[in-house]
């Protein structure tokens, strides 16, 4: 199956990768699988996203690269370097918490210069980057300030430029923008993508928001389990997902499902049919599972039986909550037409916009 299982995703040239993990494990004493055979290779100037659910393993992975957790098995490379039993001081790794962990006591000037003084940099160096990096982040009028005056956003500019300004190998992000307001999140991954983009430096992003993992990310890893479900860019990603626990994630508002038998080339799901279309992959009399997006599905004379649970306007487009049979699903439509649709009113979805997925999960070999 593509994009599934044990997956070595390829740097995008042909130099050494700035990060590669090669199948690392993390186990914990009491037996519990923190990450399965991961093997993963990050290029200069990638953005790598990792999303999933809590306690998928995402967390685990980007600590393991930092070194602030040893792998069970398998090697952490940074560049041509085997830094698996290297502590994280003597790594070339910036990583930025989702607590922003700030010294409460320092100036703002303090916290950015005080990981330079501990490696030695000379004075007029970590003068020169303290400036250069509060001036591309906004921080100027706030550097003789402590963090506890400055704002949750400042904040996290602050952890943001501390980063930055040691220009390490590869930066590691856990959740950076969680603590901020939809607003900030907004504007903050914007400038973060930029300031990665001129640096052209590898950086491993994790985060529970696909939506963010999406803007982000030159790729996403897709954890489950502890295990990668799909690696690929994000548009690939959305248009084929490769299981269904990876559609149920990755897009927004959520895919529905329908769960049906195959009669007569279409997918009988007890409320109505759906084509299926020339798909030679599917065999009379299999179950089904029908992966909808909610902007796939539009008024039509046969197809499915609906009921309508509840309208959402949302100004140019409105949600409709729909229940099929015993399921539920979430269609999305143009406000004016919304306002017309009854209940009983059968819906349809062209075939090539369908997500089939076998009993086990996975996407039907052929499916569109």
């Amino acid at each position: 199956m593509e994009s599934v299982g044990r997956l070595q995703a390829p740097c995008h040239d042909a130099r050494v990768a700035a990060v590669a993990l090669e199948d690392v494990e993390k186990v914990y004493a009491d037996g519990t699988v923190g990450v399965r055979r991961l093997s993963l290779e990050v290029g200069d100037g990638e953005v790598v996203a990792l999303v999933g659910p809590s306690g998928c393993g995402k967390s685990t992975t980007l600590r393991m690269i930092a070194g602030l957790e040893a792998p069970s098995a398998g090697r952490v490379l940074l560049g041509e370097r085997d830094v698996t039993r290297v502590a994280p001081r003597d790594r070339d790794v910036a990583m930025v918490f989702q607590d922003y962990a700030l010294y409460p006591h320092m100036t703002v000037r303090k916290n950015l210069a005080f990981a330079l003084g501990l490696r030695g940099a000379a004075r007029a160096e970590i003068v020169a980057r303290t400036q250069r990096w509060s001036r591309a982040l906004g921080l100027e009028g706030v550097l003789d300030k402590r963090p506890g005056a400055l704002s949750g956003g400042q904040r996290q500019r602050v952890a943001l430029a501390r980063a930055l300004v040691r220009e390490p190998a590869c930066f590691l992000f856990d959740e950076p923008l969680s603590n901020l307001d939809a607003k900030l999140r907004a504007e903050a991954r914007g400038e973060i993508r930029a300031l990665l983009r001129s640096l052209g430096r590898a950086a491993v992003w994790v985060t529970h928001d696909q939506e963010e993992a999406m803007t982000m990310g030159d790729r996403l890893v897709v954890m489950h389990g502890g295990a990668v479900e799909q690696v690929g860019p994000p548009l690939e990603v959305y248009r084929r997902p490769a299981t269904r626990f990876v559609a149920s994630l990755v897009g927004t508002p959520p895919m529905g499902f329908v769960e049906g038998t195959v009669h007569l080339g279409a997918l009988d799901v007890g409320a109505g049919t759906l084509p299926l279309g020339a798909l030679p992959a599917a065999r009379e009399g299999q179950r089904l599972c029908a992966g909808i997006r909610p902007d796939a599905l539009v008024p039509a004379d046969a197809g499915l039986a609906t009921e309508v649970i509840a309208t959402e306007p949302l100004g140019a487009h409105t949600d409709v909550r729909l229940r099929v049979g015993t399921t539920y699903l979430l269609m999305r439509m143009d406000s004016d037409a919304a306002s017309g649709l009854a209940p009983g009113r059968r819906l349809s979805v062209r075939a090539s916009a369908l997500h089939l997925f076998d009993e086990d999960g996975r996407r039907l070999p052929g499916a569109p």
